[in-house]
């Protein structure tokens, strides 16, 4: 394999940052998770204006343009011969000595990695082996004030706790401060209740999600009604199926939540079907 490291293709073994990185220091660093479809990255302009969001919530000037970003995307597919891959861009704000706060001299880091996925679109195979089983964590989402939820930072302390709380469940579901569900560690939370899709809005602590944001599309165009609204543990456990979504697992039904078991997902089916169809046509 071949990684992407500030401007240079290099083997794997090869692929290094210095321990003065500000990135492996303190988190330091903004990050997209991206899936390429027959060589060419999904919603690629909604990944880089999240990027740049995040980065500007950081005050990180990377100085890269998104096609300097996306041709280094690109060229480590290309060079790894991937089609189908998940991939990894991270922009850390550089090396830095002895200042816990950064300086106007720092020079960024980027680094692109990726690994091989399934073959997506119609009749491709799921990134997942079965619906996924979640719960409710005591770890609380970071407040919006604290670290703005745009922000997709390397410090995922949050979520790595609220996934080692959920024990052997695939997902944490984590609540902000009143008990309001926010998603999961590293996906977004939709249910469905008598055929109407709520989410929760994104004035609360929610990540933007990108397939999130695909979704909601999609079910506006094949008339889904979709409602974005604040929603308790309780509301999930009481609809009809639960489901998440990130760029990876794109849509991905829940079997059991806390102590509720679903038996269906027929219109997260529907939404998964309407994704897959819209990647065919993107993409192969």
């Amino acid at each position: 394999m071949q990684y992407h490291v500030d401007g240079e293709l290099v083997a794997a073994e090869d692929a290094t940052v210095s321990v003065r990185n500000r990135g492996f220091q303190y988190g330091d660093a903004a990050f997209e998770t991206l899936r390429a479809y027959g060589g060419q990255v999904f919603a690629w302009a909604a990944h880089a204006s999240r990027l740049r969001a995040s980065c500007d919530a950081l005050g990180i000037d990377h100085a890269l343009s998104d096609r300097d970003l996306r041709g280094r995307v690109h060229a480590t597919l290309a060079a790894n011969d991937l089609a189908n891959a998940s991939v990894r861009l991270t922009v850390t704000r550089g090396d830095q000595s002895g200042s816990f706060a950064p300086g106007d001299d720092v020079d960024p880091t980027v680094v692109v990695v990726a690994d091989e996925l399934p073959r997506g679109g119609v009749g491709g195979e799921r990134a997942w082996r079965s619906p996924a089983s979640a719960a409710t964590v005591a770890v609380e989402r970071v407040a919006d004030d604290a670290l703005p939820a745009v922000a997709k930072t390397n410090n995922y302390l949050n979520g790595v706790l609220a996934r080692i709380d959920a024990g052997d469940a695939d997902e944490a579901i984590l609540l902000d401060s009143e008990g309001r569900v926010t998603g999961g560690a590293t996906s977004n939370v939709f249910f469905v209740d008598d055929g109407v899709v709520h989410t929760p809005s994104l004035d609360l602590p929610v990540n933007p999600g990108i397939t999130r944001w695909a979704v909601v599309e999609l079910a506006e165009d094949i008339g889904i009604t979709v409602e974005e609204g604040h929603y308790t543990p309780q509301d999930l456990r009481a609809a009809d199926e639960l489901f998440l979504t990130n760029t990876t697992w794109e849509v991905r039904p829940v079997s059991e939540y806390d102590d509720t078991t679903y038996s269906t997902c027929k219109v997260g089916a529907r939404l998964a079907r309407a994704f897959a169809e819209e990647v065919e046509q993107r993409h192969y």
